[in-house]
């Protein structure tokens, strides 16, 4: 299995292709969120939201064997791709690896100048929910 930072550089290599045209980028975004499995409709409630996004975005964790396994879904296709690269990023390395994640890739492919400044809001938001299941875990364990 890849490390965080070989798939982070996997990412980026795929952004590269796209050479930076937004129109492109957002499709490209799209598709990844499209790909995304739907999470089963028991888990779209409430508690499940990720606060601060500005879509619907719900994100269920499980703990196996050590590690932590991410579902999302949102209601957006664009924020279901960002959930996405985070789920190809994080899911399934134990609580360490994704408290100690330096994710560096979002800024690498110039994301932000393609979301806008909400998006990458919610997005830091993903970001810290998912980390809080991994410390949360990381507790337990």
């Amino acid at each position: 299995m890849k490390n965080i930072e070989e798939v982070q550089n996997e990412i980026i290599d795929d952004f590269d292709l796209l050479d930076g045209d937004r129109e492109s980028t957002i499709f490209y975004i799209m598709e990844l969120g499209q790909e995304l499995p739907k999470l089963d409709e028991q888990y779209m409630i409430d508690e499940n939201l990720i606060k601060g996004c500005q879509s619907k975005v719900w994100l269920t964790t499980d703990f196996q064997e050590g590690r932590v396994i991410y579902s999302a879904d949102s209601n957006t296709d664009i924020t279901k791709g960002l959930i996405s690269l985070l789920i190809r990023v994080l899911n399934n390395r134990t609580p360490q690896e994704i408290i100690n994640a330096d994710l560096f890739f979002f800024e690498k492919i110039g994301m932000n100048g393609v979301i806008g400044s909400q998006r990458s809001n919610g997005f830091a938001s993903m970001i810290k929910q998912m980390k809080f299941y991994a410390l949360a875990y990381s507790a337990k364990s």
